[in-house]
C-alpha cells in the first residue's frame, strides 16, 4: 500500500482531538466507500507515515476497525481490509429495519415542520449529488436523512449502535448504487418517506421504508455474482 495508490492525499488531522478515533473514522470511511477494497492491504508503518503519527495510534484504529468485522489482522503478518460477510449485512439490515419501522412510526404520529424541511434539504442535496454523479456525497447525504429521523425520534444514541453493525451492509450498498435506477430509486423512497412522515401516514411510511431498506438485500445474489472476491457467504 502506498499513498498515491490506496489513501488520500489529504490526511490531515484536527490536533485538538486524539489521533486514533479520527485515524479510525477516515480509515473506515475509506473502507465503507469501497475506496480502500477487500482485500487492500493496510501496513501500520505505511499508515503512521502518512497519517505523520506514530504506531501506537495506528494500532488502536486498526483494532477498532477488527472489532466492526472491517478489517482482517493476521499477527505478524498482514493487515487487509477484510471482505463483505453477507451474514453480517442480513444482521445489520434486520436491526436497522426493526428500529427504523418504529422511528417512521413515531415521526408519523406527530406534526414536526422542521424536521420534514431538514429531511427535504437532505433530499435535495441527494439529488445535486445524483446529478453530478458524486456517490461519496449522494451516500453521505442519505445518511443524514436517516441519522436526522434518529434524532428527531429521541433516539440518535440507537444510530450510532446501527453505525458500528452496518459496515459490511453499507458496502454492498456502494457496490450496489452505481447501477442503472440505483440512486434515482433511494431518492424516490426517500421522498416517500418523507411524504408519509408529513401526512402522518404510519403505514405509508412504514411500507416506504421496508421497500427502501430492503433494495440492496434483494439483489444481493446478483451483486454475489458481479464481486466474487469482494463477498463471503457463510
Amino acid at each position: 500500500m502506498t499513498r498515491s495508490s490506496t489513501l488520500p492525499i489529504d490526511l490531515r488531522l484536527d490536533r485538538s482531538r486524539h489521533a486514533a478515533p479520527q485515524v479510525f473514522e477516515k480509515l473506515r470511511e475509506l473502507i465503507v466507500s469501497m475506496e480502500l477494497k477487500p482485500g487492500a492491504p493496510l501496513a501500520r508503518v505505511e499508515l503512521a507515515e502518512a497519517f505523520g503519527l506514530s504506531q501506537t495510534p495506528i494500532r488502536d484504529a486498526l483494532s477498532q476497525l477488527r472489532d466492526e468485522g472491517l478489517v482482517d489482522i493476521y499477527p505478524q503478518h498482514t493487515t487487509a481490509v477484510s471482505r463483505i460477510d453477507i451474514a453480517a449485512a442480513r444482521q445489520a439490515h434486520f436491526l436497522r429495519l426493526s428500529l427504523e419501522l418504529e422511528i417512521v412510526r413515531v415521526l408519523a404520529t406527530r406534526e414536526d415542520p422542521a424536521l420534514i424541511d431538514r429531511l427535504q434539504a437532505h433530499i435535495d442535496v441527494q439529488h445535486a449529488n445524483r446529478v453530478a454523479e458524486r456517490y461519496p456525497a449522494f451516500m453521505a447525504a442519505d445518511q443524514a436523512f436517516h441519522q436526522d429521523m434518529h434524532q428527531a425520534a429521541g433516539v440518535g444514541a440507537l444510530w450510532e449502535l446501527e453505525q458500528r453493525y452496518s459496515g459490511h451492509v453499507d458496502r454492498l450498498r456502494r457496490l450496489h448504487l452505481p447501477e442503472a435506477g440505483k440512486a434515482d430509486r433511494i431518492l424516490r423512497d426517500h421522498q416517500r418517506i418523507l411524504d408519509a412522515i408529513a401526512h402522518q401516514d404510519v403505514t405509508g411510511a412504514q411500507a416506504a421504508l421496508r421497500e427502501h431498506l430492503s433494495g440492496t438485500l434483494s439483489q444481493i445474489e446478483d451483486i454475489c455474482a458481479r464481486y466474487p472476491d469482494y463477498v463471503t457467504v457463510r
